[in-house]
């Protein structure tokens, strides 16, 4: 999750994200002794980073190619990247306003949302109705090589800057899959990206089947409309699905839990590390579906938000989760902008389910483990939906 203009997100698309200004003004050049008059506590000695500056001023061979702000950019990203944390990340002027595009919910891409996991460059989701998810690619695939450069090594940002593209472009990924043997190649057209939150329909007569695709800024007022046609429908119990979902805002994670369970019920809680105190958030919604009998349904590809919306729900009223086990995206992201446009995304805290539970690099366990094949995909068959709908008709 991150938190952006005060409120907590968490991202997606790569996804797709120290010390404030260690360039700006306020440091003295030349001296032994380079004093930060912003940082504290003591004093900080960048006098090996300006030996360093002043050596490749002095001695690169094509001082043309030498460019002051790209090695400060280089200097912050490097600072980031030292933390060996994927969602610590710095951004410069440029990929801070895709990185707000993104936000917004279109881009040109293919349309999957990437993540590290145990080193390896891994596919969270790939987003519904996108190039990446009509090409088979698919939630825990691992991408070995973008194009013709090895994604070993490679950090979010670097994998999203080579997947993204112009539109009608071609992208090359190699993936393996755990139930391939060997690598394949798949070929994807770019295309303009603009990413659904959420549609529903009624299921056998009084099912409504809620599926939720990304808790963007527009979820919680479509998701407001949506509850006033199944309220006025047959629908009595609820299957809520949440593969694929990589995440959002907490702040629309929270609304929505607050449709599902009673006021002042705990959502999530903000663990800062030892010796701090907690953040505890809480439902403040109208409750009018938590008598509903529900199910949720859960994959690799849920993650952030959406492990936080399923988690308070087994949680707080024992709803089943069925599917597979969750990406296991559970820490806080907080965005700071720069003064010239750039920023950073930092790491402040980690997510707990109301009971305790981190989720951080652990995810979800489904209560009912259902896994989808090749074979089901292909043949577009869902036996997930299918045992989450068994399941919900013998619920009251």
């Amino acid at each position: 999750m991150i938190s952006f203009n005060k409120q907590k997100i968490s991202l997606f698309l790569g996804a797709l994200m120290i010390l404030f200004l260690v360039f700006g003004a306020g440091f003295f050049i030349g001296q032994k002794q380079v004093v930060c008059p912003i940082c504290a506590p003591g004093d900080i000695d960048l006098s090996l980073f300006w030996d360093a500056y002043y050596k490749l001023q002095k001695n690169f061979v094509d001082p043309a190619k030498l460019d002051t702000q790209k090695i400060i950019y280089g200097a912050i990203s490097g600072m980031a990247n030292s933390l060996d944390d994927p969602y610590t990340n710095f951004f410069n002027p440029t990929e801070a306003k895709r990185f707000e595009q993104d936000l917004s919910g279109s881009f040109n891409g293919i349309g999957i949302e990437v993540g590290l996991k145990k080193n390896q460059l891994m596919i969270i989701a790939p987003l519904k109705d996108t190039p990446g998810q009509k090409a088979g690619l698919k939630a825990g695939d691992i991408i070995v090589k973008i194009g013709d450069r090895s994604a070993s090594d490679m950090s979010i940002d670097e994998a999203v800057n080579l997947i993204r593209g112009k539109k009608g472009t071609e992208l090359t990924l190699t993936i393996f899959r755990d139930s391939w043997k060997d690598t394949k190649d798949i070929k994807i057209i770019r295309n303009t990206i603009t990413i659904p939150s959420i549609d529903w329909e009624l299921k056998d007569g009084n099912i409504a089947y809620i599926h939720m695709y990304l808790f963007d800024l527009t979820l919680s007022s479509k998701f407001n409309k949506i509850a006033l046609e199944i309220l006025s429908s047959p629908a009595q119990k609820i299957v809520l699905d949440l593969r694929n979902n990589p995440g959002g805002y907490l702040e629309v994670s929270q609304d929505i839990a607050g449709w599902f369970l009673k006021k002042d019920q705990v959502v999530t809680i903000e663990n800062f590390g030892e010796d701090k105190d907690k953040k505890y958030y809480k439902t403040e919604g109208n409750a009018n579906f938590s008598e509903y009998p529900m199910v949720v349904l859960i994959n690799q590809g849920s993650a952030s938000a959406s492990e936080i919306l399923a988690g308070t729900l087994r949680d707080n009223r024992n709803i089943k989760l069925i599917g597979e086990k969750s990406f296991g995206k559970g820490s806080v992201q907080e965005v700071l902008e720069l003064r010239d446009g750039s920023m950073l995304k930092i790491t402040i805290a980690k997510w707990l389910t109301p009971k305790g539970n981190s989720i951080s690099e652990i995810g979800l366990t489904p209560d009912i483990k259902i896994e989808l094949t090749d074979e089901d995909f292909e043949n577009e068959k869902d036996p997930q939906l299918d045992k989450a709908l068994e399941i919900i008709k013998n619920l009251k």
